[in-house]
């Protein structure tokens, strides 16, 4: 018999284990809560773990708002070796050889790191998700295309070495990066090893943190448990929309005329308490929607009245 299907609206965070596509865990939620109606804030590649945010049900909605949220991500870069991919997963390129990477001081290391801290220019990986002609740029590289992007600007406002280790294999350097969104540490990895001159590569990747969101509140999914059991312990660890966006924007409590006026799309009628983005806040305590101010005009940018009662 199937499982009911999951109505109620929510923010879940995942902390993904490695192996599993984003998609992959769109998949199991989707079988879990008996709902098509699961999305991400933002995609992490099959080897990296960490911090997805899924949005559930009516939450899908708030995904777009937390999209270019900065994050927190730690890493291990191996330098001596670049690879198509700029990480563990691709064919490896070239090695330097050993007497080249002992001249690397641990100071060399640092130096490099600093020239990409900051507002940087930074060229994406070539098998990143950027569409190129329509089509995304790891698929044209898949069919054998060589592709080149065109530089971006980011910004890197932490990259803080944690340790340095050297092998017989190459220098690993851990990290932990703080960056806008949109930033790629395989760029990072690919570009310290060049600036080195003994190239680098991605050998692990966790991201920890989404804007305020924390790994420490995430979820493990586990397939082994029955799917009832499943089910209880996922939709108990929902974040009430209210609470999400709540910890984005400034949050507008709604009174009883207000709330009636943004359930029926009235924006004429309200006069917000500043300007900017707010959550409106129903007097029950329920997200009613997103609403930007300007000046004395108000737009709703979006209602969930129909998932929030």
């Amino acid at each position: 018999m199937a499982s009911p299907s999951f109505t109620a609206p929510g923010i879940l965070l995942v902390d993904k284990s490695p192996g599993l596509t984003s998609h992959d865990v769109v998949s199991r939620l989707r079988r879990i809560l008996s709902t098509r109606r699961v999305g991400h804030a933002g995609t992490l590649d099959p080897m990296a773990t960490g911090l997805l945010v899924m949005g559930i049900n009516g939450a899908t909605r708030l995904l777009t708002f937390f999209v270019g949220l900065d994050k927190t991500y730690t890493a291990t870069i191996r330098l001596g070796e670049s690879t198509t991919t700029d990480d563990a997963e691709g064919e490896t390129l070239g090695r330097a050889p050993s007497e080249q990477l002992a001249r690397v001081a641990d100071t060399d290391i640092e130096s490099a790191v600093a020239t990409l801290t900051g507002e940087i220019m930074q060229v994406p990986s070539s098998v990143s998700a950027i569409k190129v002609g329509g089509k995304r740029a790891y698929a044209r590289v898949r069919e054998g295309e060589t592709v080149a992007l065109e530089p971006r600007p980011v910004t890197v406002s932490r990259f803080d070495i944690t340790g340095i280790h050297r092998t017989d294999d190459g220098i690993d350097v851990d990290v932990v990066v703080d960056c806008s969104s949109g930033t790629y540490i395989r760029a990072l990895a690919r570009d310290l090893g060049f600036r080195l001159g003994v190239g680098g590569h991605l050998t692990a990747l966790r991201r920890t943190r989404v804007g305020p969101f924390d790994i420490a509140e995430a979820l493990v999914l586990d397939d082994t448990l029955p799917s009832d059991e499943a089910t209880s312990l996922t939709s108990a660890r929902l974040l009430e929309p209210a609470d999400a966006a709540g910890r984005i924007f400034p949050r507008w409590q709604l009174d009883a005329d207000e709330d009636v006026h943004l359930r029926h799309g009235r924006a004429a009628q309200l006069t917000a308490p500043g300007e900017g983005r707010f959550a409106a806040i129903s007097p029950e305590g329920r997200l009613r929607g997103l609403v930007d101010a300007q000046a004395a005009r108000v737009s709703i940018l979006f209602n969930m009245s129909q998932e929030s009662p």
